[in-house]
């Protein structure tokens, strides 16, 4: 079947149009795929009716599923979404209506990114521990980007189902005194903190300037806070200078996204693997497989046993929402 799916963020918005066969686990054939900067349209069905028009015109669609970058509210009838960086409002029911299309489903786009990891192939994951995967187990799937996404995954007879969470807005839980003074220096800027705080684009900054402020070293005049994207500065500072403060905020940081994913692991029993996805993770790899990650993932105490059986990979591929927002359109 022909279906049209759609990766939409604030900044830019992938669309593609592909075929899918439902009896192949890895059935998908691109047809067109284009990127287009969200902010110079007006809405999605512009954007969307302008890819149609130099690509067929969508004739023989089956169905329409879109990941939006923001909550998205209703049922299995009716999406409506409202996105987070972007004056664009969504319903499902008026974008099948303008776009002449039998279904179109709108879904968070880390439920997208969870739809998308059963279809991945061993080129699109770098394993950071290997182990048995039980394929009637729950999986979970965690990512750090702007924010940090948690979804988890339940087997069905056909497929896997993704439920979105907010795992990522639970209590920040210290576990070493370096860590307790990096929760006091948060808490005054942010009252509750979360693991979000920590564990995202923005909490790595925040590492950093902790670790500033723990120096007495100035922080108006730090290059790479004055960089255009901070957290892209401190991380590739930590990888080309391996004693900088920047490489100590990088070992904070992957410590305690380590130590997160294994409370996730044993909190789903994800026999079925655990997968660290978001932008971030690629851009790191190589921090994440040094051993620092998994160390913290296991540290469990008694329950170290249990997670050291639990496969732990990396995804790599970011396409990976896109292809899971194509699956779940075929599934309409």
């Amino acid at each position: 079947m022909r279906v049209l799916a759609g990766d939409i963020g604030g900044t830019k918005t992938l669309l593609r149009l592909a075929e899918v066969d439902p009896r192949q686990p890895h059935g998908v054939r691109l047809l067109a795929e284009s990127r287009f900067e969200s902010a110079a349209y007006r809405d999605l069905t512009d954007m969307v009716q302008e890819f149609l028009g130099a690509n067929g015109r969508g004739e023989g669609l089956h169905a329409a599923c879109f990941g939006v970058a923001g909550p998205v509210l209703g049922d299995g009838q009716r999406q409506q979404a409202q996105l987070t960086n972007l004056p664009w409002r969504l319903d499902s029911q008026q974008l099948a209506a303008d776009l002449q299309l039998p279904a179109v489903r709108l879904i968070n786009d880390f439920q997208a990114m969870g739809y998308g990891i059963e279809a991945l192939g061993p080129d699109d994951l770098v394993p950071l521990q290997t182990a048995p995967i039980d394929p009637q187990a729950p999986r979970v799937v965690l990512g750090a980007g702007t924010g940090l996404g948690v979804a988890l995954l339940i087997p069905t007879a056909a497929h896997y189902e993704v439920y979105p969470t907010e795992g990522g807005h639970t209590d920040f839980a210290p576990r070493d005194g370096q860590q307790e003074a990096l929760l006091h220096h948060l808490r005054p800027l942010f009252g509750r903190v979360s693991y979000e705080r920590i564990v995202s684009g923005p909490g790595l900054v925040a590492i950093y300037r902790f670790l500033l402020d723990q120096a007495g070293a100035a922080q108006q005049t730090d290059p790479l806070l004055a960089a255009a994207d901070p957290a892209a500065a401190i991380s590739h500072q930590a990888i080309v200078a391996a004693d900088s403060r920047a490489a100590a905020a990088l070992h904070l940081f992957v410590t305690i996204y380590g130590a997160f994913a294994g409370d996730l692991a044993l909190t789903t029993l994800a026999r079925g693997g655990v997968f660290v996805a978001g932008g971030i993770a690629p851009k790191i790899i190589d921090r994440l497989r040094n051993g620092e990650f998994i160390s913290n993932f296991r540290d469990k105490g008694r329950m170290r046993p249990l997670v050291e059986q639990m496969s732990v990979q990396v995804v790599i591929n970011q396409q990976t929402g896109l292809l899971g927002a194509t699956l779940a359109a075929s599934r309409l």
